[in-house]
């Protein structure tokens, strides 16, 4: 009998286990690269098909004045995470450029920064990141791993720890290439023009060098320029790189069939997941070039590779919505949608092929302060909470996510640091009609280039009325009505 009764009380801790666990929400977070807010129909685009993201929109709610916190992949990608500004987590430059091109590079999101991530698994989430991550990899050494997506919270990480560059895809360009060419040519001249100089002096006895020591800084600078151009020559094995957690599985990645590898990652890890609360960040590597489709989206679009590669995308989301549709958690789940920056509106292929995408009615794209360049799409969809068709205009940052994710976790929110970001269910939810964010302030690398400031509602004008009502009630009598309109 007591063994009847323990099994009892046993199954019956497991149910209530099993209730409190599933009123957790589960977490779809979608980050395009690069993705204009024109190229969407749901922000207005008659050309691109993307059915599946605009289905977000008409069963979600549409943010308008969704903002990146950075025209950059790194810092924006840096401030989503921690909710803060990325100047404040040292994701910024002052003199460099503001993103990380080499996979060896030294450097990442720190360690002592909390993501949401980190918070989320404390409270028994199952994370998981498939794409791009773009916020370092090493420290010390090539084996460290000290910024790895798994040191930030993340359980199973499949994709990028660089980014997707022109130098990653065979006849794909060369990123640097421009440049890497114009550095060499121009060092090849200072050299030739140093090495005749100092060869012309010494011969009119003006500069003693020995010949010796001529051939030696002439064997240098060769060895110097060998090491150059053997190193560009082997960007792509060197800096394109596909992981799975901790281990290199394809250097250099192959672009074909890279973006249905990357959906059947995120489905299967929802369907590992679909008995325990997860957080799924998938994080595209379209659109940002070298572009590239599968062949089933290879010139179906009415844009060249640019709308391939978008409407493989949106294929892709139509893919993971299924998924939890199937699976049964469309109604446990937020989804939320968005891209890092704005379009690459200079973006040409070598063969003069626009690779870049539309920013609407917005001046500048991506790595610029102008509203194209940090006006992103803002969507979010979770049936049952979040009025369906709904459009909020009001200022909102991607650093939102955080509070928003951390407070609905009911994990608890760090104390030792400023967060930037405001929870953003208030809003959703219409218990408030006015965004948190009375500054947001916009950031060129290190440099503050602008600021936005949307005043809050004051209850001036609701108290200018009462003490016109009461002028007019002394002036009229308390018997007597106000006409309408005063």
């Amino acid at each position: 009998m007591n063994i009847l009764v323990a099994f009892f009380l046993l199954n019956l801790a497991k149910v209530n286990l099993g209730e409190s666990t599933s009123s957790q929400p589960n977490y779809v977070l979608i980050m395009a690269d690069d993705l204009g807010i024109g190229d969407l129909g749901c922000y207005g685009n008659t050309t691109l098909r993307t059915p599946h993201i605009d289905s977000l929109a008409e069963d979600g709610i549409t943010l308008t004045q969704h903002i990146a916190a950075s025209a950059l992949c790194t810092p924006s990608r840096a401030a989503v995470l921690t909710g803060r500004y990325p100047i404040r987590s040292g994701m910024t430059s002052y003199q460099r450029i503001g993103v990380y091109i080499f996979a060896a590079g030294s450097g990442g999101l720190p360690t002592n920064e909390t993501t949401f991530v980190k918070l989320l698994k404390e409270q028994g989430y199952s994370t998981g990141l498939v794409g791009k991550w773009h916020l370092g990899l090493n420290c010390e050494s090539s084996e460290d791993h000290c910024h790895h997506p798994l040191r930030h919270g993340f359980d199973y990480f499949y994709g990028l720890p660089l980014t997707n560059l022109r130098n990653c895809k065979p006849n794909g360009g060369n990123v640097i290439g421009v440049g890497s060419r114009s550095t060499v040519r121009t060092t090849i001249q200072t050299v030739t023009l140093s090495l005749f100089t100092l060869l012309l002096l010494n011969f009119l006895q003006l500069v003693r060098v020995p010949w010796r020591a001529l051939g030696f800084i002439l064997l240098a600078v060769a060895l110097l320029l060998a090491v150059v151009l053997l190193f560009f020559s082997q960007f792509r094995n060197l800096n394109c790189i596909l992981m799975r957690n901790w281990t290199i599985i394809q250097q250099p990645f192959s672009c074909e069939n890279l973006t249905q590898r990357m959906t059947k990652e995120a489905t299967s890890f929802m369907e590992r997941n679909s008995d325990r609360p997860f957080l799924l960040f998938m994080s595209f590597i379209p659109v940002h070039t070298a572009l590239y489709a599968s062949p089933e989206f290879l010139g179906k679009s009415k844009h060249g590779l640019y709308g391939d590669s978008v409407e493989e995308m949106d294929w892709s989301v139509g893919q993971i919505l299924a998924s939890l549709e199937r699976l049964n958690l469309s109604d446990r789940t937020l989804v939320y949608f968005t891209s890092d920056q704005g379009a690459h509106v200079e973006e040409i292929s070598d063969t003069g092929e626009v690779h870049g995408g539309w920013n609407g009615i917005y001046k500048g794209g991506k790595s610029t302060n102008w509203e194209g360049g940090i006006r992103v799409p803002g969507l979010l969809r979770w049936p049952g909470v979040l009025t369906a068709g709904r459009s909020i205009d009001e200022p909102t940052s991607n650093m939102d996510l955080f509070p928003t994710i951390v407070k609905l976790s009911e994990a608890t929110m760090p104390t030792d640091r400023i967060i930037d970001g405001h929870d953003l269910m208030p809003l959703l939810l219409g218990e408030v009609q006015q965004s948190g964010h009375e500054f947001l302030f916009h950031y060129c690398n290190s440099y503050l280039s602008a600021v936005r400031w949307h005043p809050r509602h004051t209850p001036f004008s609701h108290s200018f009325q009462c003490c016109r009502r009461a002028m007019l009630d002394s002036k009229l009598g308390s018997g007597r009505k106000e006409e309408s309109g005063d």
